[in-house]
């Protein structure tokens, strides 16, 4: 048998159709002119549509595993987190607890003791609730306008607070809205004291460093401040009440050369996201007069 004859066509009873090369000439053809029908004539839009519908069930089928598992993994990391923010409010309501109770048996003893020594009681403050409208225009000034004025009795200097500290005071007051002046604000001052220390001192707004931040001033560079503590109302200036939380001693900077330290701190009080607070009755009215100042007799020249 010659080689040539293995390169030839096989005999006729093994052919069955059209070649493999044309039958991709007729597919290929068919499938191009489906692609430009179904681009420019939308022919196929039916046909995707019928089949879309018979396999929606299977693909749904398909992917309930997945969202089953994910379903049962969020489950489980909220369960977890539940239970973590559950044994935390656990643990910080029996130390408010115990802190309340000391709280009374401090209020038992300071009562017993000022009766003692015949002090006057401590002035008990009320206030109304309000809610923070928006700030004011000004953008040189941290203020905000409450819903509250002088149609709900709302006074001129009334301490502001929130559920975390003092926020501000009211510096103007209209019929139905007040405009509230921050403790953040530049030109506002709040007497303070040091809880840890007991020192006295003046806290005022200071946006030098960066937003909402505030600066203990006029304390002396080897003054007894460190970060973290606690800067309270001090009450001395006959508006705030004695002991709410103002800010938190942040940084302390003592220079060398400088006679005052540079003492930064932060408010307590949510000063940029307060939306309700406590508008306090001022104290003015419960405190006692302020003694008048001795009137000095003219000054006489004396004759020889």
């Amino acid at each position: 048998m010659a080689f040539g004859v293995l390169d030839q066509d096989p005999p006729p009873f093994f052919r069955q159709g059209a070649s493999a090369f044309s039958k991709l000439i007729v597919f290929s053809a068919v499938a191009v002119f489906l692609m430009v029908a179904d681009t420019r004539f939308q022919m196929l839009q039916p046909a995707r549509a019928v089949l879309q519908a018979v396999l929606f069930p299977l693909q749904w089928l398909a992917q309930r595993p997945g969202l089953i598992a994910g379903e049962a993994e969020n489950f489980i990391q909220k369960v977890q987190s539940a239970d973590a923010v559950h044994t935390g409010l656990v643990e910080k309501l029996r130390q408010q607890s115990a802190r309340a109770y000391q709280v009374e048996q401090l209020e038992l003893e300071n009562r017993r003791l000022r009766a003692l020594l015949a002090l006057r009681p401590t002035l008990a403050v009320s206030g109304k609730a309000a809610q923070v409208l928006y700030d004011a225009a000004d953008p040189y000034t941290r203020k905000v306008v409450i819903d509250r004025g002088q149609a709900h009795d709302v006074k001129l200097g009334s301490p502001v607070v929130d559920e975390k500290g003092v926020l501000g005071q009211v510096t103007r007051v209209f019929l139905l809205s007040s405009e509230v002046t921050l403790i953040t604000d530049r030109d506002h001052a709040t007497p303070v004291l040091n809880v840890r220390t007991g020192a006295r001192g003046v806290v005022y707004g200071d946006t030098s460093s960066h937003a909402d931040a505030m600066e203990l001033r006029f304390m002396a560079a080897n003054a007894d401040v460190e970060a973290g503590d606690l800067l309270t109302t001090s009450g001395v200036d006959g508006v705030y009440p004695t002991g709410l939380p103002v800010a938190r001693v942040e940084k302390v900077d003592r220079q060398v050369n400088a006679v005052f330290a540079q003492i930064y701190c932060v408010p307590i009080a949510l000063v940029s996201g307060a939306g309700h607070v406590l508008v306090l009755d001022t104290l003015t009215d419960d405190l006692p007069p302020r003694p008048e100042a001795p009137v000095s007799p003219p000054h006489t020249r004396s004759r020889r």
